[in-house]
């Protein structure tokens, strides 16, 4: 299906035999490295998102009071400076079946045995744009309920996106890298294949062919390779990603965040295989034409 008629027989070459398993291996690294990428960038968007403009109240059980009636009304002593607090737009009591389904990949069964002095937890949610202090607001709440303190997740969070992106940073450097791979080994192909036909372009040459002919023929014949080792590298990645997210998905609920590769991630590692072939095709190209100035 990808083949082509040239006036040089290219085909024969020893060392463009090599070349799609070459570009195969540097499609197969590519989309490892893209899926990496594109993924981390969907995990930071996503905590971004659900986490950035929450805090979370922590109860932590008085030994003095025990009693039911008297953790309550130290909740709702807290519900009312949170919700009386300006720029916090709510706040909800996570409830136990939450807590503990939390709990459960850290702790297993026994975080459910009942045994254990959990706190509780208050959900509060800012309003759009809003900066609350909270340092004061914690100040408040121990004032009024002891054993209370205040996580903000802006702080971590902010970290743990840096993290992030400082690994999206990476892959986008192993992406370039490859990249650059692709298009060294392309030039040597290309130079090595005008090399020994030289004669050939010579005669193609006195029968008056141009330049842009004889690139022409390298550069169709670098496209086909190129699509070639590109189609083998990304149906080798392909089994690859689906095994890494089946390993991830039987890992424990809550241990990793949610790997799982959308269509549109999917489409682009599709298009791997066309974008590699075309920088061949145009490597090829630019380097036949250059090659015959510099012998001219």
């Amino acid at each position: 299906m990808l083949a082509h008629r040239s006036d040089l027989p290219l085909d024969r070459d020893a060392i463009s035999r090599f070349l799609p398993w070459l570009i195969a291996f540097m499609v197969y690294l590519a989309c490892l490295a893209l899926a990496g990428m594109l993924t981390l960038g969907a995990v930071a968007e996503r905590w971004d998102t659900g986490i950035s403009g929450t805090l979370t109240v922590q109860i932590i059980p008085s030994e003095s009071s025990a009693a039911a009636p008297k953790e309550v009304r130290r909740i709702e002593a807290a519900l009312d400076i949170l919700r009386t607090t300006p720029g916090i737009a709510g706040a909800e009591v996570i409830g136990e079946d939450r807590i503990m389904a939390l709990l459960e990949p850290w702790l297993g069964s026994i975080g459910g045995s009942g045994d254990l002095p959990l706190p509780r937890l208050i959900d509060v949610e800012l309003k759009a744009g809003a900066e609350v202090d909270t340092a004061a607001l914690s100040k408040r709440l121990r004032q009024a309920v002891p054993g209370t303190t205040v996580d903000d997740h802006g702080v971590w969070l902010d970290k743990l996106v840096r993290l992030l992106r400082a690994v999206e940073i990476l892959a986008s450097l192993v992406l370039l890298l490859i990249g650059s791979a692709t298009v060294g080994t392309v030039v040597f192909t290309t130079r090595t294949g005008l090399a020994i036909h030289q004669e050939a372009i010579e005669v193609l040459h006195l029968i008056g062919a141009q330049d842009s002919y004889v690139a022409k023929q390298f550069a169709t014949r670098a496209l086909i390779l190129g699509l070639r080792g590109g189609i083998i590298g990304l149906v080798l990645a392909v089994p690859t990603l689906m095994g890494i997210g089946v390993l991830a998905a039987r890992m424990e609920a809550g241990l990793l965040p949610d790997f799982t590769l959308t269509p549109a991630h999917w489409a682009a590692m599709v298009c791997l295989p066309l974008v590699v072939a075309l920088i061949a095709m145009l490597t090829a190209r630019l380097t036949v034409m250059k090659t015959l100035a510099e012998m001219l």
